[in-house]
């Protein structure tokens, strides 16, 4: 079959988040397009909103700041039934890509912070979640006063979830 260049990024787009076991955001989705040239940003999202619309992945927009995009039942068996159109040094972008980088994404994606305005209590709630594979590890709840401390908390999670959540599994099993 000869594909044009949509087609083709879908499949890549299939293909990316076959390989890994974790969501990808948009980010990590169009960083693999654009350091490869394959295309841009605009196609990339135009690609991931026909991918959504045609029930092929999922994109959970929770998050104030990044979506997060899986692989549904139907986007799996179209990739297996169009697996060999891909061409093979496409392939071996994507899976040197994906060797090189997969850490580094899955540490993006395990810690999610994010937060909402409670207009009950007039507070903001904090949500941090630190993830491995589908399960989370620990999900915190935490009541703040304004806005500006609910951006920071949401901010410092990424780079001190895994201590914290050391911290309390020490203190825990003592």
């Amino acid at each position: 079959m000869d594909l044009n260049s949509s087609t083709l990024y879908k499949l890549m787009v299939l293909y990316m988040l076959k390989q890994v076991n974790f969501p990808l955001t948009q980010t990590q989705l169009a960083g693999f397009f654009l350091s490869y040239e394959y295309t841009n940003f605009f196609e990339v999202q135009k690609v991931l909103s026909e991918l959504q619309e045609a029930k092929l992945i999922n994109i959970d927009t929770k998050l104030h700041n990044s979506s997060r995009h899986t692989l549904t039942k139907d986007g799996a068996e179209t990739l297996d039934l169009f697996r060999s159109d891909i061409p093979e040094a496409v392939i071996s972008d994507l899976d040197k890509y994906l060797k090189e980088n997969k850490f580094k994404m899955r540490d993006e994606v395990s810690s999610i912070a994010d937060y909402y305005h409670d207009s009950v209590t007039k507070e903001y709630i904090v949500t941090l979640r630190f993830s491995e594979a589908k399960y989370d590890l620990i999900a915190i709840d935490i009541s703040v006063p304004d806005e500006t401390v609910a951006e920071n908390m949401c901010a410092n999670w990424h780079s001190k979830s895994q201590d914290i959540y050391q911290y309390i599994f020490k203190k825990l099993m003592n």
